[in-house]
């Protein structure tokens, strides 16, 4: 499949940080011959270390991205047929409406960024935000793959 045939999707949450990150890099991974997968955030931040740890344990360096802003992809008239958002409701409505034929999306994860406790129970509950995300985009592929 041609780059132009991919199904384009952006992943969108608060700083893409995180779970928006590790979206990105679970669909490219699993299905980049037939999705081209972006992120970003509605105030870029910089990339977590705990998710970048975390990544990293099944394969996936994350730790040297970039973090990207949704509203540039909307200014420069970025065209997508998903934009999923995997933060909670209340700021996924800030997510820009974008230009074309969109399919909008809401996955609701924990954010990384908000967890407490010792670094070991910091490490398991990010490797559950981990693994939810992984299974969440593992479905989106099967779900599109009957289409």
């Amino acid at each position: 499949m041609t780059k132009l045939n991919k199904i384009r999707v952006l992943f969108v949450c608060i700083h893409n940080s995180a779970r928006s990150q590790m979206a990105e890099a679970f669909l490219n991974q699993l299905a980049g011959d037939r999705f081209e997968a972006q992120s970003a955030g509605l105030e870029p931040g910089i990339i977590n270390p705990l998710a970048a740890e975390v990544m990293k344990a099944v394969g996936i360096d994350i730790s040297t991205n970039l973090t990207k802003s949704a509203f540039d992809f909307y200014k420069n008239g970025s065209l997508f047929n998903y934009v999923i958002t995997v933060c909670d409701g209340a700021n996924a409505e800030r997510c820009p409406v974008f230009p074309g034929i969109t399919k909008r999306i809401q996955w609701s994860f924990a954010d990384p960024a908000n967890l407490e406790g010792e670094r070991e129970q910091q490490l398991d509950a990010a490797c559950q935000i981990r693994d939810e995300i992984r299974a969440a985009v593992v479905s989106f592929i099967q779900e599109l793959s009957w289409r």
